[in-house]
């Protein structure tokens, strides 16, 4: 049996998170860099407002991500999964963020992965059920900050392209990339 050759994690990757959402999507873009040393680019909610119909939200926040696509040109895309609660109009109006998200990444070619809330805590803190608090310090502490990123949605953007940043080396040694 060959064994894979041990990927390549010291080249320098850029990830774009995102935490979906219409009225507030959460985006965090972290380098790793060859060193090891990870660094944050930049983090912030997109917000659309409530008073304005679906598809002028829809359209504004793909803008955005277009921009921050062209701006930060990632290599990848990390996005948090749908996850099914009981409020299924929620689910429907974070499926609509995400399609938007997917389809930004899509029009540069960015690969995207996905990951479920609880891997995205089981990953940061060791606890699938971590609460937004500890993902923030969480958060605060890997990229050393002086402050956990605000709000919420921000830090869970942040938190989901650390998650992805700390799985490449897995997945490359099951895709044969790096």
């Amino acid at each position: 049996m060959t064994v894979p050759a041990r990927p390549d994690v010291h080249v320098e990757r850029t990830v774009l998170g995102i935490d979906p959402g219409t009225a507030t999507t959460g985006y965090g873009v972290v380098t790793r860099h060859p060193d090891g040393r990870l660094e944050l680019q930049a983090c912030g909610v997109i917000r659309t407002g409530p008073d304005q119909p679906m598809p002028l939200r829809l359209r504004e926040l793909f803008l955005d991500l277009r921009r921050l696509i062209q701006e930060f040109q990632p290599q990848e895309l990390a996005i948090e999964e749908l996850f099914f609660g009981r409020n299924v109009t929620t689910a429907l109006s974070v499926g609509q963020a995400r399609g938007v998200a997917l389809l930004a990444a899509a029009l540069d070619d960015l690969p995207v992965f996905e990951y479920t809330p609880a891997v995205v805590k089981q990953t940061l803190t060791g606890y699938g059920r971590a609460d937004k608090l500890q993902i923030q310090h969480m958060v605060q502490a890997v990229l050393d900050l002086a402050e956990p990123p605000q709000p919420d949605d921000a830090a869970d953007g942040v938190a989901i392209a650390l998650c992805h940043l700390q799985h490449v080396p897995y997945q490359a040694l099951f895709h044969g990339s790096s």
